[in-house]
């Protein structure tokens, strides 16, 4: 199933300038395409399509120690709520905490990249308010995270 994400603002890179009226496609676990948003509808017409407040753009990485939680799966979770969707390999430092990211798709790097949506990329996305706080994460085209 396709689903159409857009938002108030989008950025294909944090750095990149706002787009108004743009939204991105996922189809399965890869961005079929970015545009604005009538142009998506139009060439999906059967999308699902879902608006978000505020601004959308590359799921983060976590670059630094996960937060404390009782199990991986938690640990991992949490930082899905931050929008991000990949850490650094050193701060993942059990096979549990390995094999709970794997299970999320979470990705595991060796160092930092920078992050952008790109067609035919990986779909992981994040939506921040104002304050940048995470409102939805999309990892690997699920979403994985929404705030109520």
């Amino acid at each position: 199933m396709l689903t159409i994400h857009t938002a108030d603002t989008l950025r294909i890179h944090w750095d990149a300038e706002p787009l108004k009226n743009a939204a991105v496609a996922v189809e399965g676990d890869r961005v079929a395409a970015v545009g604005p948003l009538e142009e998506l509808r139009d060439r999906f017409p059967g999308a699902r399509v879902r608006t978000w407040p505020g601004t959308m753009g590359p799921g983060r990485l976590h670059d630094g120690p996960l937060p404390d939680a009782p199990s991986p799966r938690e640990r991992i979770h949490a930082i899905l709520k931050l929008g991000a969707v990949a850490v650094l390999e050193r701060h993942v430092d059990s096979p549990g905490l390995r094999a709970a990211a794997e299970r999320n798709d979470v990705r595991v790097l060796p160092t930092s990249r920078p992050a952008e949506i790109t067609i035919a990329g990986r779909a992981d996305l994040a939506v921040l308010d104002e304050a940048g706080a995470c409102i939805a994460t999309v990892c690997a085209g699920r979403l994985v995270h929404r705030r109520r």
